[in-house]
């Protein structure tokens, strides 16, 4: 018994048409997509405390100072940057009712901020209650 073999067509997938329809996209997407030449700057000014004139001082505070040179003083008094930590635990013992402010140099760098930062947490002093003064340099 002889059975007839079936001829199965090959499967076409139509090319030509699928250019045509890729074709179509580019062009849409080239002409809907919109170019910026170039970006418009924000600039922003950061506002900046100014003191106001008070006839009464309403919380004195002992000063936590850094200067442009990097020197750190506490209350007037030059520490040196290793001995910070310990000078503010002792400054804490001393006077426990006592608050600090820091006082830092528009041009000190960062990382000396985060160091001094850093030395009030091993102090166990919160740096909330540190209000921070940025002494801007005389024009």
């Amino acid at each position: 018994m002889k059975l007839q073999e079936s001829h199965r067509k090959t499967p076409e997938v139509p090319i030509i048409a699928l250019i045509d329809i890729l074709a179509i996209l580019l062009i849409f997407f080239i002409v809907t997509t919109t170019f910026k030449k170039s970006r418009p700057v924000l600039e922003i000014d950061l506002p900046t405390v100014k003191e106001l004139p008070s006839q009464s001082v309403s919380d004195t505070r002992a000063v936590l100072a850094v200067s442009k040179e990097g020197e750190i003083t506490l209350d007037g008094a030059v520490v040196e940057a290793e001995a910070l930590a310990a000078a503010l635990q002792s400054f804490k013992e001393q006077n426990p009712e006592g608050k600090l402010e820091l006082e830092a140099d528009e041009t000190v760098n960062l990382s000396q901020l985060f160091f001094i930062w850093d030395a009030l947490t091993k102090a166990d002093i919160e740096i909330k209650d540190v209000p921070a003064r940025i002494k801007l340099p005389a024009k």
